[in-house]
């Protein structure tokens, strides 16, 4: 007997499979048919829900974009968080080192799914300067951050963090990273008129405790 399921379910579980396969076998060497065989669906029922394979993959990435942003929206309005904390669980829950969402950013980091990688960088770019910016307003008013630019000084940062800190781009030595986590952050201090020190906790988010080595 034809099992006949709600629409939602069923696009779920193409999603699913298709990220299972994306993951082991990279989305170039993913077809549509093994897609249909793991669900165990006709091709007709793909096409119902999705135009192609990358619309497929552009599905995968708005699903990751909703819990990636999701999550950093959620610490950017907590106001019982001091703002530099924020700030630094913001940038963890994007994963520029870590953070709660690494899974889904291991597997988007797989030399297989440069693709994928290039398009979560996208939603990055574009959707953390502002989450950001709003804590940065915070900043201004409570006295800690003086600069009349506080949009672009954060996407500044996250343009140069999701590059630079980025293995897949950028494979410094261990003394070569330890430097521009350093650079980073005084320059970050700077772009934002903050006292000298002030946001070298920020050095945690890359896993130091002080600079000095590791927690």
């Amino acid at each position: 007997m034809r099992v006949v399921k709600e629409a939602d379910e069923r696009r779920n579980e193409i999603l699913d499979a298709a990220d299972e396969l994306f993951g082991q076998k990279g989305f170039d060497r993913t077809s549509t048919n093994d897609i249909l065989e793991k669900v165990g669906i006709a091709r007709g029922t793909l096409y119902y829900h999705f135009k192609s394979k990358e619309d497929i993959m552009d599905a995968l990435i708005e699903r990751y974009s909703v819990r990636l942003l999701g999550a950093a929206r959620e610490i950017a309005e907590d106001q019982s968080i001091p703002v530099v904390e924020r700030i630094i669980r913001v940038v963890r829950a994007m994963n520029l080192n870590g953070g709660s969402s690494q899974e889904i950013m291991e597997h988007i980091h797989k030399p297989q799914n440069a693709l994928m990688h290039q398009k979560i960088q996208k939603v990055i770019i574009h959707g953390v300067p502002p989450i950001l910016t709003g804590i940065i307003h915070e900043g201004i008013e409570q006295g800690m951050f003086s600069t009349p630019f506080p949009y672009e000084c954060m996407e500044m940062v996250v343009i140069y963090a999701n590059t630079v800190f980025d293995d897949d781009l950028v494979t410094p030595t261990d003394e070569e990273r330890l430097s521009r986590m350093l650079a980073f952050i005084c320059n970050v201090e700077r772009l934002l008129g903050a006292e000298s020190g002030s946001l070298m906790d920020a050095m945690k988010m890359f896993g130091t405790g002080d600079g000095a080595g590791n927690e």
